[in-house]
């Protein structure tokens, strides 16, 4: 219940601020389909038997997921915990430091599903999406959204300067959407990245997302969610552990 009530207090923020969330968060992955799709969707006319522009849609979905529960839990976190000692209020009230965590971890998913079904609605309106199947995207995105928010909080707990985030960014996020497969099939790499893919959670999201966005949704795609699920339960209580002793130190 301590859980909900700090999520109750982060959408009542975000409800008076959400055009601001919803553009910076969106838009990046729209100008990503636009740019992209049209523009090497001119020479790249077909790749794995679709379109480039539709073999682009369905990794843009992650990719918004990505960001929100990303920069959520790590500058928004960050702020909230350094600049404007919004934890230490919420410690005063009926809520424990697990509470907090865990609240921050929910919001950040939460987050997560909504952007990445706002753009999942825009390539379905530009007709990107070819199967019913896609209604089981926004499930994907949360089971996504808890391992990016993990992540993120955890990190976030281990630096005391907010520009160390850059490195997490840059070092972390970037490879993981650069070598996840949403521009190009993973295939085209070399082995050894390929196998360095297995504990890429972006990756298996974008098989997911993609197979289901068209209709592809199998036996082969299992093991892409076992694995998900399994990075989720591994990285959960990484953030528990540290944040916990952040707070209460």
């Amino acid at each position: 219940m301590g859980a909900l009530r700090v999520l109750n207090r982060h959408l009542r923020v975000f409800s008076r601020t959400w055009q601001h969330n919803v553009m910076f968060t969106v838009i990046e992955p729209l100008l990503y389909l636009a740019a992209f799709g049209f523009g090497m969707g001119a020479f790249i006319q077909e790749i794995e038997g679709i379109s480039y522009l539709q073999f682009l849609a369905s990794g843009m979905v992650t990719l918004s997921a990505l960001y929100a529960a990303t920069f959520e839990c790590s500058y928004g976190t960050f702020i909230r915990l350094h600049h404007q000692k919004t934890f230490l209020a919420m410690l005063a009230g009926p809520v424990t430091a697990r509470d907090v965590i865990l609240g921050e971890i929910l919001y950040g998913t939460l987050k997560s599903t909504l952007f990445g079904t706002i753009i999942l609605a825009v390539i379905a309106a530009l007709g990107l999406i070819s199967s019913p199947q896609a209604l089981a995207i926004p499930l994907l995105l949360a089971l996504q959204g808890i391992v990016f928010a993990a992540l993120a909080l955890w990190y976030t707990a281990c630096i005391a300067n907010i520009d160390y985030l850059n490195y997490y960014i840059t070092l972390a996020i970037l490879p993981f959407f650069l070598f996840g497969g949403l521009f190009f099939p993973v295939g085209s790499l070399p082995a050894w990245v390929q196998t360095v893919n297995y504990i890429n959670p972006l990756y298996h999201s974008v098989e997911i997302c993609r197979a289901l966005a068209l209709g592809q949704a199998g036996a082969g795609l299992w093991p892409h969610v076992a694995l998900l699920a399994l990075l989720a339960a591994l990285v959960l209580p990484m953030p528990l552990r540290v944040m916990e002793k952040r707070l209460i130190n």
